[in-house]
């Protein structure tokens, strides 16, 4: 896979990007990082010009990524690469950096309708995705979400939204909280906000993905939101430690019943209603759900359990 090729190819799949690691861009360790020295199963690489720095490190920060996409041809060629970029200003900065094009695409912070002309006017002609996040207080007005859908749906911007991120820091700061200790996001009242993303964002077509556990030696309650991220449809979470991703990644494996029952729903001759694994299982109903099971054992497999003479091989 050569970069920026991946994510224009018709197969591709969200859940390719795997569990997105954020690094502040003037990180010592960015160069190794990026020529897969350190960290070389990442599948995917944000380098943050955002709030992961200060407002002192920013020119640094940009010299550093400079340096990057100057040693391009030392990187490796199987991971996605993205920068966070801070506000539409940065954002040409970056677009105006040589080699820039090796870049995959940009997470567009604090996106709502204010800047969204200052970013998609840059990316006109251009090969980029972007990821924008929703993390201002318009996500807490159902109808400013409406408008903003309908602007992303239009057909020269819709090409460049790669997904939607969800910016649960920024949200719950809004509010005043910090998550509990011990406590998934779902027990705050980003239940309810991620909800209502999903309902207004996916029936359109767009995958949205979950926001960061920022108690990242809290194994038990990372595992407990990730399965909480799938029931309610999110696709990848981004990690803010190195010790997440392998954790992120194994949790995406599907259950080898999910995995039976989804490949049974791709059979041409499968009845439209049938029972499987002592559940009705619907083709009208359940062809989608199936096809994103099938999009993530093909990244991530099937979880071990003792087989039965039913196994299929994987």
């Amino acid at each position: 896979m050569t970069l920026g090729n991946g994510l224009h190819d018709p197969n591709f799949s969200p859940w390719q990007l795997g569990a997105p690691l954020y690094m502040p861009a003037y990180h010592l360790d960015l160069l190794k990082i990026s020529r897969g020295e350190k960290l070389p199963t990442l599948r995917t690489m944000i380098f943050c010009t955002e709030d992961a720095i200060a407002a002192n490190e920013l020119e640094r920060s940009l010299q550093t990524i400079a340096l990057c996409l100057q040693q391009r041809t030392e990187q490796r060629q199987d991971c996605f690469r993205f920068i966070r970029v801070r506000t539409p200003e940065v954002l040409a900065r970056i677009l105006a950096l040589p080699h820039i094009e090796h870049i995959d695409g940009f997470v567009l912070p604090k996106f709502n309708d204010a800047v969204f002309n200052a970013y998609f006017d840059q990316l006109k002609g251009t090969h980029f995705k972007v990821m924008p996040t929703l993390e201002t207080k318009d996500v807490f007005d159902v109808g400013a979400l409406a408008e903003l859908r309908a602007a992303l749906l239009q057909d020269n911007i819709v090409k460049h939204v790669l997904m939607l991120r969800i910016g649960g820091n920024d949200l719950m700061n809004l509010l005043g909280l910090r998550r509990p200790k011990g406590h998934t996001l779902y027990e705050t009242p980003m239940g309810y906000l991620i909800a209502q993303l999903v309902t207004i964002f996916k029936p359109y077509g767009f995958h949205l993905s979950a926001p960061v556990c920022e108690f990242f030696a809290d194994t038990a309650t990372l595992i407990k939101e990730i399965n909480l991220d799938l029931s309610y449809g999110l696709t990848g979470k981004t990690a803010i430690h190195p010790s997440q991703v392998s954790m992120i990644e194994a949790a995406y494996q599907v259950e080898r019943e999910d995995y039976e029952i989804a490949l049974h729903l791709t059979k041409k001759d499968v009845p439209a209603v049938f029972k499987m694994h002592n559940a009705m299982c619907e083709v009208a109903t359940h062809y989608q759900w199936g096809q994103s099971i099938l999009a993530r054992k093909a990244c991530y497999g099937v979880k071990m359990s003792p087989c039965s003479e039913s196994c299929i091989s994987v």
